[in-house]
């Protein structure tokens, strides 16, 4: 039996040589799609930039920056609004038919609303992040997690909860008053309160007796606790007499939002 057919060099039927089939080389295919999307990569770059520099471009705000623009467009509504109210109540109290006794009933609850301004003895506590590199300090603790180090959404209102037990007749915090509706709110490591941005180091302002203020600090469970990571992670705690200070009133929107049901 001759074995020409089953030769690699020889057609079946043994007219001649046969060509051997190319073999699929994947490497070469991938090769070629990487270099193809490596392409069409650079020309949706230089497409979107047209010409400018993406990273330095001031066209394009960061979501911090349009916050913080957004911040002092509030504060300065705010005081525009203050300033349209004085001018309001100064007309109204001119003309208003009103009696003394009214007057001064008025006058008391828009003390006690906080949208006067409030003159007395005062103490400011201030709170500030840890820093970054900070390390425990006494021994028996973990080494800090970011969490650690910095202020809290708990801190802030542990800090006005017990102002406001120790008999405070009213609280600013950073530059705005506080009243009955208001809402300390933290988001990542900043405080927003009032449609308006603040970073550390925050400062709350208490009017009212202060030793009684700062014992109400110190007797604060939730305070106690914070007061351990300021002793071992170093987490910013000062207590300051003021003196006599006047708190500014409230000049904010008084009006309440509240949820209705869907029809």
């Amino acid at each position: 039996m001759s074995n020409s057919a089953d030769s690699p060099g020889t057609g079946s039927t043994g007219s001649g040589p046969v060509r051997p089939r190319p073999r699929f080389r994947p490497v070469r295919v991938l090769t070629a799609a990487v270099f193809a999307l490596a392409g069409l990569i650079f020309f949706t770059s230089f497409d979107t930039a047209k010409g400018t520099d993406i990273r330095q471009d001031g066209s394009l705000l960061k979501l911090s920056d349009l916050i913080q623009q957004r911040s002092r467009k509030n504060k300065e509504l705010d005081e525009s609004n203050a300033t349209l109210r004085d001018s309001v109540e100064s007309l109204a109290e001119s003309d208003d038919g009103s009696t003394r006794a009214e007057d001064e009933r008025l006058g008391r609850l828009e003390k006690n609303a906080g949208t006067r301004k409030l003159t007395g003895e005062a103490i400011t506590v201030t709170l500030d992040d840890a820093p970054p590199n900070a390390t425990a300090k006494l021994p028996g603790y973990p080494e800090p997690q970011p969490d650690y180090l910095v202020i809290h959404q708990q801190d802030l209102q542990a800090v006005v909860n017990a102002l406001w037990q120790g008999g405070a007749r009213g609280i600013k915090v950073m530059d705005q008053r506080l009243i009955s509706t208001s809402a300390v709110r933290c988001v990542g490591n900043t405080l927003i309160l009032q449609g308006r941005v603040y970073s550390p180091p925050y400062k709350i302002t208490a009017v009212g007796e202060p030793e009684r203020l700062k014992r109400a600090l110190a007797e604060s469970k939730a305070i106690q606790t914070y007061m351990v990571y300021v002793n071992v992670y170093g987490l910013g705690w000062r207590v300051t007499d003021d003196g006599t200070v006047t708190l500014p009133g409230y000049s904010g929107t008084v009006d309440l939002h509240y949820a209705k049901p869907v029809e």
